[in-house]
């Protein structure tokens, strides 16, 4: 059965509306033409995301975001790990609420496990772009 899935790990859970979350993520896959599988949306502390960082992607650096593929064919599938202390820092620096600074960190992680890439700087104009597109959606 499909699923959309919200934890926090030794972190304060900050999901919050998750009926109107997982809604939203529903639009946007279905927008690209592919329903939702599992998706599982894991908020961790700073050390447990470089952790995870230095072991799986080989990057000795913090990051706000890391999504693992696991397609199965059935739709849309991954664990999407948020690092809770870069969402409220980011939040800070860009002057966002928390919860836009959530939303726009999860739907990056989507953007990626719908095979979207942000290697370039024609790539990465275009997810932000889209990025911006499926945050005005939500409202």
């Amino acid at each position: 059965m499909p699923a959309i899935s919200f934890s926090a790990h030794r972190v304060p859970n900050i999901f919050r509306d998750r009926e109107r979350l997982r809604k939203w993520v529903h639009s946007v896959a279905k927008d690209h033409g592919i329903g939702v599988g599992e998706l599982n949306f894991v908020l961790l502390g700073e050390s447990e995301m470089l952790e995870y960082n230095r072991r799986y992607l080989q990057h000795d650096d913090h990051t706000d975001v890391i999504a693992f593929d696991g397609q199965t064919g059935t739709g849309v599938s991954g664990d999407v790990l948020i690092s809770s202390p870069r969402i409220r820092e980011n939040a800070a620096t860009f002057g966002t609420p928390v919860q836009q600074e959530l939303r726009r960190v999860m739907v990056h992680a989507l953007l990626h496990l719908l095979g979207h890439s942000d290697k370039s700087r024609a790539k990465k104009l275009a997810m932000q772009i889209l990025e911006d597109k499926y945050l005005e959606q939500y409202r």
